[in-house]
């Protein structure tokens, strides 16, 4: 997995799009720290992707967390 500044990332989106669609995971930094990452997004059959949200759902289940909560989280 590569690093790669924020202002590169922005000014080098198509070349690391192109990385990434080959399997690559590229995290973007800004000032050194860690902020985000592009990965490829998994061709999985709908019946992966459900048994994916049954175990997230399980697992917040466990907890004081709601998808409703994390939903709204992510809307803030």
């Amino acid at each position: 997995m590569s690093h790669v500044g924020a202002y590169q990332a922005k000014t080098h989106l198509s070349a690391l799009l192109d990385q990434v669609e080959t399997g690559a995971s590229i995290t973007i930094t800004r000032n050194g720290r860690p902020v985000a990452r592009l990965t490829p997004v998994l061709a999985d059959s709908p019946a992966a992707a459900a048994r994916r949200i049954i175990g997230l759902r399980a697992k917040v289940g466990k907890g004081n967390l709601s998808m409703k909560s994390l939903i709204n989280e992510g809307r803030r």
